[in-house]
Order: C-alpha cells, then sequence, then structure tokens
C-alpha cells in the first residue's frame, strides 16, 4: 500500500508507527488548505513577505524561489513554512481578490461560470459563442449626470457603433431645477427613449424602443421643457446588444 493517498496525496498513518501525531497533523494541515479552499490571489509567483498564518494563493506562472516548479497548484503558508498543494481538474477554490469561484479544468483556472457555461454577471456578457468566435451579447452601460445645466445635457457614455440598442433607463435622484419635465433622446430625436419625464427626486422612466441598431457612437441627450436646466442629478443606462466577430 502507498504511504499517500490516492487523491490528495495525504499521509497514512503506518502499523506501528513512532511519532503518529506527526503524521496526522501533517494531514490535517493540508486539509486544512484544500477544503473549502480560499486563496488571496492567483497572480504572485513568488512567496510574499508577511503572508498570514493559513494564507494560500494559486502559483501564477514562471514562478520563482520556493515556488519554483509550482505553476498553477496552491501553496499555503503554515507554521512558518510554504507548503504545496498539487491542485487536479475540478478543484475548486474561492479567488478572494476577485469574488469569483475559479476551477482548474484542463490544466488552467477559469471562472467556474465559464467551466459551467453558465451566463456570468456584469455590465458586458456574452450569451452565445460560436466554435470559430461569433458572439451575441448583452451589456449596459450608465452614468449619473450631475449639475444638470442649459437646455439640454449630453452623455459621455454613448450607444456603441454597431449596438442594437433596446432602451435607455433613467432615475431623477436629484430633483431638477429651472425645468418642468424633461426629455430622454438623442440628437434630432429628443424623446426617443421617453418625453415629459418627472423632475421630482425617485421619478424612474424605461425608455424601450425597437430594437434598434446604431451605426455610430451616439451619446444620449436629456432635454429641458418648460425652461432650462439648473440643476439635478439623473441617472441613465442605455441597454444594449453586442455583435462579436468570428476569430
Amino acid at each position: 500500500m502507498s504511504d499517500y493517498t490516492n487523491r490528495l496525496d495525504l499521509p497514512y498513518i503506518l502499523a506501528s508507527q513512532a511519532q503518529k501525531h506527526v503524521t496526522h497533523n501533517e494531514a490535517l494541515r493540508l486539509l486544512d488548505g484544500i477544503v473549502q479552499a480560499r486563496v488571496v490571489n492567483a497572480t504572485e509567483t513568488s512567496p510574499p513577505g508577511g503572508a498570514a498564518a493559513g494564507a494560500c494563493y494559486i502559483v501564477g506562472s514562471g514562478a520563482t524561489g520556493l515556488w519554483a516548479g509550482w505553476d498553477g497548484d496552491i501553496a499555503m503558508y503554515a507554521d512558518g513554512s510554504w507548503f504545496r498543494l498539487v491542485a487536479g481538474d475540478g478543484w475548486r477554490v474561492w479567488d478572494t481578490s476577485i469574488d469569483q469561484l475559479v476551477v482548474k479544468s484542463g490544466g488552467s483556472w477559469i471562472s467556474f461560470a465559464v467551466a459551467m457555461s453558465l451566463i456570468e454577471v456584469g455590465p458586458a456578457v456574452d450569451v452565445a459563442i460560436g466554435a470559430l468566435g461569433g458572439a451575441t451579447g448583452v451589456a449596459v452601460l450608465e452614468e449619473t449626470l450631475s449639475g444638470l445645466s442649459g437646455a439640454s445635457v449630453n452623455s459621455t457614455i454613448t450607444i456603441p457603433d454597431r449596438a442594437i440598442c433596446l432602451g435607455v433607463s433613467t432615475r431623477t435622484v436629484v430633483a431638477i431645477t429651472g425645468a418642468t419635465s424633461f426629455d430622454c433622446g438623442i440628437s434630432g430625436q429628443n424623446s426617443k427613449f421617453g418625453g415629459s419625464l418627472s423632475v421630482s427626486a425617485g421619478g424612474t422612466n424605461k425608455g424601450v424602443i425597437g430594437p434598434e441598431a446604431f451605426y455610430s457612437a451616439t451619446p444620449v441627450r436629456l432635454t429641458a421643457n418648460g425652461g432650462s436646466f439648473t440643476g439635478g442629478t439623473v441617472r441613465i443606462a442605455i441597454h444594449y446588444l453586442t455583435v462579436g466577430l468570428p476569430s
């Protein structure tokens, strides 16, 4: 029989072995790093100074020093020394630097969502990817427009070139002054995403459209009604689909 377990390489206590507690404690130490595994990050390539007891790292590519040859494995600092946890495919680890569960697959660490073909949550996500790399995605861009002033205000963010826009939503977070209402749209179509919207704090609008393809980067425009803007804050969100090219 081997002196170590097949999967996790934990040491067995052998028959008639002296100092059994040493072997037992070694196995407990390794399990402490493996079970419910959590790492500081997956970017370090050499042992960081001042590591806390129990701290673990996924070793980055090109590791040096005490970690040389540990690329892709987990380094754990315990009892004043570094221990190597050889990670196999299917290991799951929480990476605290990105607040994501990552999985070892095909020799590399990838997000759990990618490994399971789940849709990730984020400002821009591909929901369908072809074998040649063509992709269809959904995305949202947001901006807070504060200190509104003048007859109209354009956003810094834009509906992207070649995006298929689903709409623009708005929320008035600080009451607008100077105007009795406002429109949300684009140049030449001031109320495309909504007209006569509330200037009161808490007023909202879900400005859905077509959907419609845009062929140049286009800012959102807020236009004052009944007088020019003299103050107020509005948050806007552009909701759209993206088309990714095959590789």
